[in-house]
C-alpha cells in the first residue's frame, strides 16, 4: 500500500472510530453531522432538528453547523456577561422532552419544515412556557408560506407580523437601526423580520425572511465576507440571545 493510501486509510479508520461512540444525524457537505457534548454553562443554544418535507435534502436544519454555533458563542463570550463557552450548543429533537431544557432555540431552513404531531405540540408548549426561537436561513415566498403553514398548526389564533427596528429585540444589547446591509450578501431581496407574540405580548419567535445569519457567523473570517454585514449579523444574534434570556 502506498504511503498516501495508507494515510487516507488511517484517517478514515480514525474518523469511523470517533463516530462509533457519537450520535450522528446524517451527512452534510461531505462530513457527518455529530451531536455535541455541551458543557454545563448558564447558556446553551439548542439547534432544533425537526420533521422535513425533503425540499432541501432533509438536512436544512443542520446548515452551517457547527461552525456558526461555535463562532456566535465566541462572540457572546467576548461581548456579554453570559456564562457561555464556545461549545455551549446542542442538537435537540423538537419532538422530544429535551426541548424544554433550553430556553433559546435556533431554527435553520424552516421552508423545509413538515412537523410531526408531537413536534406541533412541543412547539406550542415551548412558546407557552416562555421559550424563544430565532428562525433563520429562508427566502422567497414559498419558504415563507411553508413555515407559516406549520406555525398555523401550532398557533391557529396567532400570526407572524413584520417587526420594525424599533422593537426591543434590535436593541437588547446592541443598537441595530438598519438591517439591509446584509441583504446584498444573501438571496431573496429585502430582509424582513417577522415576529410572533405569546398570550402575554412577549415576542416568542423572531424569523428573518431573506436573511441567513448563520452564513455570516460561519464565514465571517473568510476573505470574501464584508466586515459590516458580518458584524451586524453577530450583533443581531447576540440581541436575540440576550432578549431570550431577559424577557
Amino acid at each position: 500500500m502506498r504511503a498516501t493510501s495508507l494515510i487516507l486509510f488511517m484517517l478514515a479508520t480514525a474518523l469511523l472510530a470517533s463516530l462509533a461512540g457519537a450520535q450522528t444525524y446524517g451527512w452534510f457537505r461531505g462530513r457527518p453531522v455529530v451531536q455535541n457534548d455541551a458543557p454545563q454553562t448558564g447558556f446553551v443554544a439548542a439547534r432544533w432538528r425537526f420533521g422535513t418535507n425533503g425540499a432541501i435534502g432533509h438536512m436544512g436544519w443542520s446548515h452551517n453547523y457547527p461552525e456558526s454555533d461555535q463562532h456566535l458563542n465566541q462572540f457572546l463570550e467576548r461581548t456579554t456577561r453570559l456564562d457561555v463557552d464556545v461549545a455551549s450548543y446542542r442538537i435537540v429533537e423538537l419532538g422530544s422532552d429535551d426541548v424544554f431544557d433550553y430556553p433559546f432555540a435556533y431554527v435553520s431552513e424552516p421552508g423545509e419544515m413538515l412537523l410531526t404531531e408531537q413536534e406541533v405540540i412541543n412547539l406550542r408548549e415551548f412558546v407557552d412556557r416562555g421559550g424563544f426561537i430565532l428562525v433563520d436561513d429562508f427566502d422567497g415566498p414559498w419558504q415563507l408560506e411553508q413555515f407559516q403553514s406549520q406555525l398555523r398548526r401550532a398557533f391557529p389564533e396567532r400570526a407572524l407580523i413584520p417587526l420594525t427596528t424599533k422593537h426591543r429585540l434590535f436593541h437588547a444589547h446592541f443598537d441595530l437601526d438598519e438591517l439591509q446591509g446584509m441583504a446584498e450578501h444573501v438571496p431573496g431581496g429585502d430582509i424582513t423580520y417577522y415576529g410572533m407574540f405569546d398570550d402575554k405580548g412577549r415576542l416568542a419567535i423572531a424569523a428573518g425572511h431573506n436573511n441567513d445569519l448563520a452564513n455570516f457567523w460561519e464565514w465571517y473570517n473568510q476573505p470574501g465576507m464584508p466586515l459590516k454585514p458580518g458584524a451586524d449579523a453577530f450583533r443581531l444574534g447576540t440581541n436575540a440571545v440576550m432578549y431570550a434570556m431577559t424577557h
